[in-house]
């Protein structure tokens, strides 16, 4: 296996090269390294993607769930396009001769439990403006925090977002919002693949959301479930409450300006990443007070509304008093129950906000979406 890996290796190692002179059939994907030519996106949302590898007998693509047949030229190119692919961001992979490998004219990505590549199908310039980056519009910065946890006996690692105003303001404090990413990714997802900072820029420049630090820590759910043998689903990433209560929320009021109280913190994540929000912020209304989920992965009984998380749903009056914002989004072709979830509760007397995006599926452009849709909801002064 190490032989066929290492032949693997040095015939990919042209790509780069045969990008330059050849024509692309579309525009090169803004996910490409720099001079790469392909992938390319046509004008009907189709990839096409090259590889030099001449001594390599059977190619292909495998994105968005189908594995597509790549054909090999006199040269040794390997060439294969694409069905029409739903618009947004897509991990995608190079199977050659069995073995699947990034492909290297793309940048890689922490997904799917390991480093991907990744394209970008593009929506409109229209569309597409609220996670674009405007030059006309202050920015703020993403910095990488390091920080020591006694409960893991390890180095753990956060992104932090801070507005544009942090640096000219020094007297100001800033509400907080803890940002998870799903199975698979890391702490890296919401910046790099979610655009998270030209969503913020944008927003806070137009005045439809409130200036605030966004956190964005590792969730413990870095690998696919059934990674680690003997894991009940109850236990996978469970371990990351008592971080996020007792070292990371410790660790940005320490460090950064912070307003403290419940009114000024919220908690959201996307797919398990909103599971895990759910199992730390429902249980500690103490400490949150606005809440969201984007294609949350919570298979809740939903004939048991009143008896879920400790019953903290049991009496919706005192929920509604407490909680300032319950947002619950995913895409129209995702399938994971949040449209239920949120009759549901709303049923139950719950207050909650429920937000479907349009012809999307369980990716980022999903869970951009439902980040610009929740944002201007959160720390409004009309919800205290």
């Amino acid at each position: 296996m190490n032989h066929l890996i290492t032949a693997v290796v040095m015939t990919l190692l042209p790509m780069t090269a045969l990008a330059v002179d050849d024509t692309p059939h579309g525009t090169p994907a803004s996910t490409n390294i720099p001079e790469a030519q392909y992938p390319c996106v046509d004008s009907q949302s189709r990839a096409t993607f090259k590889l030099a590898a001449k001594d390599a007998k059977d190619v292909k693509v495998d994105i968005c769930g189908k594995k597509y047949d790549m054909t090999k030229d006199a040269d040794g190119v390997w060439t294969g396009t694409t069905d029409p692919l739903v618009e947004g961001f897509h991990y995608y992979f190079l199977v050659v001769d069995g073995v699947s490998v990034i492909d290297p004219a793309t940048e890689a990505f922490f997904g799917c439990g390991k480093m991907s590549g990744g394209i970008e199908i593009p929506e409109s310039k229209e569309a597409a403006a609220y996670y674009t980056f405007d030059k006309n519009v202050p920015h703020g910065q993403v910095r990488e925090c390091k920080y020591y946890s006694n409960l893991e006996n390890a180095e753990r690692r956060c992104f932090v977002y801070t507005p544009a105003e942090y640096e000219t303001s020094p007297q100001k404090r800033y509400p907080v919002l803890y940002l998870q990413h799903g199975m698979g990714e890391d702490e890296r997802g919401w910046s790099q693949q979610g655009m998270m900072a030209n969503i913020m820029d944008n927003q806070i420049a137009a005045g439809k959301c409130v200036p605030m630090i966004v956190v964005m820590d590792y969730g413990n759910c870095g690998y696919s479930f059934g990674a680690r043998k003997g894991e009940t689903m109850e236990q996978f990433g469970a371990s990351f409450t008592p971080i996020m209560l007792e070292e990371i929320i410790p660790f940005i009021d320490g460090n950064f300006r912070t307003l403290t109280d419940r009114d000024n913190r919220a908690m959201a994540g996307l797919s398990w990443g909103g599971r895990e929000t759910f199992q730390t912020a429902l249980p500690n209304l103490d400490k949150f007070s606005h809440i969201g989920t984007f294609s949350g992965a919570l298979f809740l009984p939903l004939d048991q509304i009143p008896t879920l998380y400790g019953g903290v749903f049991a009496d919706a009056d005192a929920f509604n008093s407490k909680v300032h914002t319950l947002f619950m989004g995913m895409g129209s072709e995702g399938n994971f129950g949040s449209d239920r979830i949120s009759q549901a509760l709303r049923d139950n007397g719950i207050n909650c906000i429920y937000y479907e995006s349009p012809g999307t599926h369980h990716e980022w452009l999903t869970w951009r979406r439902c980040l610009n849709e929740f944002l201007p909801l959160i720390f409004k002064s009309d919800k205290k």
